[in-house]
Parts: C-alpha cells; structure tokens; sequence
C-alpha cells in the first residue's frame, strides 16, 4: 500500500510540474537525439522512463568501452538477449584479433556497431538511428537497443517475444470439408498461413503501422499480376486516410474504409479461414491483416460472397448448387415469413384455406395482442435469447437455448400471450437465419425483419411490396470499392453468374470475375476444359483416346 502511495504521489508531482497539458504526455517528452555520452543518454532516459517497470537497462563491456542493452522484459525472449547477445559480447572481435597479430591498431577505424553485428550477436539487425523516439518505437514492439559510449547512436536487434495461442480450427466458420487451421492474434503466423497456401513470388505483403498510439502492424496482401492495381492504390489510399489513436481489432479498419457505413449490409468480408483468404486473392481480390486480429478483411466483398462457404468447393457442383440454392430460400423464407405471416392475419385471411385459417383463428382466440405486436414480441424475445446464448460460456449456452426454446415458447402459449402459430413461425424464421454462414450478414437480415413486420401490420400485402422495393433499391445502390453490390448476380457475362447463386463445375469456371477487372483473368488452361468436356459430351472419343494411350504403354513395356 505504501508502494503505491509514493507512486500517486509521484506521479501527481509530475504532471503538476508540467507546463500545459499538451506536454504530459509520457511519449510525447522523450528525449530526441542520443549524445556522444553513453552516462548522459542513459540518465535522460532514466528521467523520462522511470514509469516503464518492465524497463531494464543492463551495461555490459564491449571491448574495452562502455555499452548498455535496453529491452522490455514483458515482449522479449529473455534467454534470446542472454545467449544471442549478451554471452557474444564477452568475447574479443575476430577483425581486432587480427589486426593485433598483424601490428595494428583498428579500434579507432572500424565501427563497433558493424562489427557486433557481423561477428558477435545471433540476433536479427533492427535498425541504427541517432533518433531516440525512432528506437523507442522499435523497443515498444520488442527490439533490444544497444547504446555504445562515444556515439550519438543506438542499434536495435529483434528479440520479440509473444506468447500466443495455437492454430486450431475457427469457430465462428465450421466446415465438413475444409482445412482445420484458422487465424490467430499473431500476424507472422497469419501470414505464413496465406504463403503456406500460395508459395509464390507474386504473393506481395505491404506493411505499415497503424494508430498513433497502438502503432498496430497492417498488411494489404495481393497477387502482383492478378489484382487489378486501381483496386489495391484505392486500398492503401483508404488506409492512408485513418487517423486514430489505436487499432485494436480488424473491424476498426473495416468502418473506415467501407464505402456506406450507414447502411446495415457489410461491404467488405472478414474470414478467420486461411483457405478462403488464399482462394479470393486468387480470385484478385486484397486481404488486409492486422497485428492482434484473428480476422482477415476481404475486398471488394459483394452481395453473395456472404452467403458462400468453403465447403461449395470441396464438394461436387452439384450437392453445391443444392446447398446454395437452400441457403438462398432459408434466406428469403427468414426475412419475409414473418411479414408475410402478419399481413395475410390482419388483412387477407381469405388467401388461406377454411380450414387452416379456422384452426388460427382458433389458437389466437385469447391472445390479448393484436398480430403485429404478437410477433414483435416473439421476435424480440429470441433475439434476446440469440445474444445471451451466445455471450454465455459454451456449456451453459447451450442448455439456456433449450430451455429457452422449449419451456418460455411453451409457457408463453399456456399463459395465452402467443398463440402456437406464432411460435411456430418464429422458431423456423430463427432455424432459417441459422443457415447465413456470415455472422454479420445474418444480422442485417434478422434486422430487417422488424421493419417489415410493422409495415405489414400496418400496411398488409402493400406494406411488404414496399419494404421489398427499399430493400432492393437500397442493395442495388451499395458499391464495395466502386463494384455495384449486386454485379455478380446482375450481370450478363458467363464468368460473373456461373459462381452466384449456383456454383458451376470448377473445370467450366475458366475466367475469374470480369468485375473485379484483373490483369490475367484466365483460371484455368483450355486443355482441362476440353477433357472434362470430351467426358460428359463425347465419351466415345475420350475411351478410345484412353485405349490408345494403354495400348501405347503397354507396347512401351514389352520393349524394355
């Protein structure tokens, strides 16, 4: 207690002792330029430094002079400093040996900086500035600084060291047939991910730092030849533009940079998938990486990229096209059903038949709410539940669904606030926005539902032609990074529509999408078209081609 007491007192000392506001800041008063005099570097940073408890700054001898190793022990490999840098250091240079068996004196010509370099430490080389704030950055990011007595300068060598979880297969996107390895926090680790998949030269990584603050490490990644270079200077000039104190997560950058951040659909893909990052830059698409993020950003991203998984490609066209095509009516059927439902009750229950529409009549007999406002509340109430399952640990989530499912819905319908149609509609509404593998498109749609559900209470039929007019309109005005979001489906060119709402065989899909305006756009060669072609269309001629080549083969074998 006493501890901390001299710490508030302290540090209430400093920032009384400031001159404005503006200076007291704790990065903001370090010291510039390093001096010739290793004793007055090291005190100016003791004066501006003492805050850092992590902060050690060890002296050691190097070669008769004086020199100080500066690191933070929480973002370092101690052991890294220790054999790599400091054990190398107590041993003579190789050059001054030499040069003292030949007669000479090299200490005052060769630079000691090179030579610790070259012959002593088993670190990667940093950087060497006389600027202080440019090695404090490095060291804040895991650097080791080397002071030497008699420079104005300072080296920096890579010990950084973060503890990180392992690769293990992304939650949030399960697959049956798919790679079991996700994104984590680390961006090298990410990285080498995306090159595992694509070992490539024309694979371009940009990084730059982010957040004047955070300083977050940020990667546009590419394939130099493939991606269109309008879309990846139109990239980086977004990024340019941001201008925050910190990058904590991958989303901060999507909300500055997507083209309407007003409107409830997303614009740009976030994927935790390493393969489906590596199949869009093949595609020409950008992915952007940031230090501390599991999630990879995917641009341009349109309409049905989000409605799309990996498993359309592991698997024959046609049990893909299947899927896609129930994805798409699990779609419609969880955004307009519940309008639908409330606007036929209110307005048109002729458009039922007798006996169905007597049996509803029947259940809603005590229901004191009208069907509007029966459905809002069922509507609301599992959304509620939706987010406290989610926000639970995992065990407990799952029994509060059950629960939530089964006894409320049921109690709801005994105590006469719901009648059991609504229940029913509700519950395959919910079971139908389950199959929207992106999370965040999900959510724009269950939004959606609220809307049409008043204009359907108050509107009928009328009401939801007009919600549904809004919605297309409002879809048919978004663009991802100057591409219509709706260009996949809408256009008339084959490569555009082969791979939207059906997925066409992989040997069909010769060209990459036309919208996205690549440099090669060819995916695939003639000869793998032809052949899979000759298969379904000409099998004659693909068995006797077949034939002569193992009668070839068989001929090659009896002359050996």
């Amino acid at each position: 207690m006493m501890e901390w007491k001299s710490k508030y007192e302290a540090y209430m000392k400093k920032i009384h002792s400031s001159s404005s506001s503006n200076n007291s800041s704790l990065e903001g008063n370090q010291p510039r330029q390093l001096e010739a005099s290793l004793e007055n570097n090291l005190n100016m940073i003791h004066q501006h430094m003492n805050h850092y408890a992590d902060l050690v700054v060890r002296q050691v001898m190097l070669d008769k002079r004086d020199a100080a190793l500066l690191f933070l022990t929480s973002i370092t490999d101690q052991k890294l400093i220790q054999e790599g840098i400091v054990a190398p250091m107590k041993s003579p240079f190789l050059s001054h040996e030499l040069d003292l068996e030949m007669g000479k004196d090299s200490s005052k010509t060769l630079d000691p900086f090179e030579q610790v370099y070259r012959e002593r430490v088993h670190a990667n080389f940093g950087q060497r500035s006389s600027d202080w704030s440019v090695l404090l950055d490095l060291m804040m990011k895991g650097h080791t600084v080397l002071l030497i007595d008699g420079y104005a300068e300072g080296v920096t060598f890579n010990t950084r060291s973060i503890e990180k979880r392992s690769i293990e297969q992304p939650q949030t996107e399960q697959v049956i047939r798919g790679s079991r390895d996700g994104f984590i926090e680390q961006l090298e680790t990410n990285l080498s991910l995306i090159r595992y998949r694509l070992q490539t030269a024309d694979l371009v990584v940009e990084t730059a730092d982010l957040g004047t603050r955070s300083k977050s490490k940020t990667a546009v990644c590419y394939i130099s030849g493939i991606a269109n270079p309008d879309l990846v200077s139109e990239v980086m000039r977004r990024l340019s533009k941001i201008d925050i104190g910190g990058i904590i997560d991958a989303g901060y950058i999507e909300q500055f940079i997507e083209d309407q951040p007003i409107s409830p659909f997303p614009q740009i893909q976030n994927t935790e998938r390493a393969d489906k990052t590596a199949a869009a830059l093949l595609e020409g698409r950008i992915a952007i990486l940031v230090e501390g993020s599991s999630f990879a950003l995917i641009v341009p991203a349109l309409f049905d990229q989000f409605f799309q998984t990996i498993d359309d490609y592991s698997e024959r066209f046609l049990i893909a096209s299947m899927l896609r095509f129930v994805r798409l009516m699990a779609l419609i059927f969880s955004v307009f059903f519940p309008s639908l439902y409330v606007s036929v009750i209110s307005y048109n229950p002729e458009l039922m038949p007798t006996d169905f529409a007597v049996a509803i009549a029947g259940g809603r007999a005590g229901v004191p709410f009208p069907a509007m406002l029966e459905v809002l509340i069922m509507e609301a109430s599992m959304e509620v539940l939706r987010e406290a399952t989610i926000r639970l640990p995992q065990m407990i989530g799952g029994a509060l669904s059950i629960v939530g499912v089964l006894v409320i819905g049921q109690a709801a319908v005994s105590a006469g606030l719901s009648s059991p149609i609504t229940v029913v509609i509700v519950a395959l509404t919910t079971i139908g926005s389950f199959a929207t593998p992106a999370y965040n498109a999900a959510i724009a749609m269950r939004m959606l539902r609220f809307p049409l559900i008043v204009l359907a209470g108050l509107f009928g039929l009328y009401g939801v032609m007009i919600g549904s007019i809004f919605i297309v309109n409002h879809l048919l005005y978004l663009e991802s990074f100057g591409i219509p979001y709706l260009q996949s489906i809408l256009t008339k060119k084959r490569a555009g529509i082969v791979d939207t709402i059906i997925r066409a065989p992989l040997w069909w899909m010769g060209k990459r999408p036309s919208y996205l305006y690549t440099i090669d756009d060819t995916r695939r060669g003639a000869n793998t078209f032809q052949a899979n072609f000759n298969k379904i269309f000409r099998p004659e001629e693909t068995a006797d081609a077949e034939n002569r080549e193992t009668q070839h083969d068989s001929a090659g074998h009896r002359d050996q």
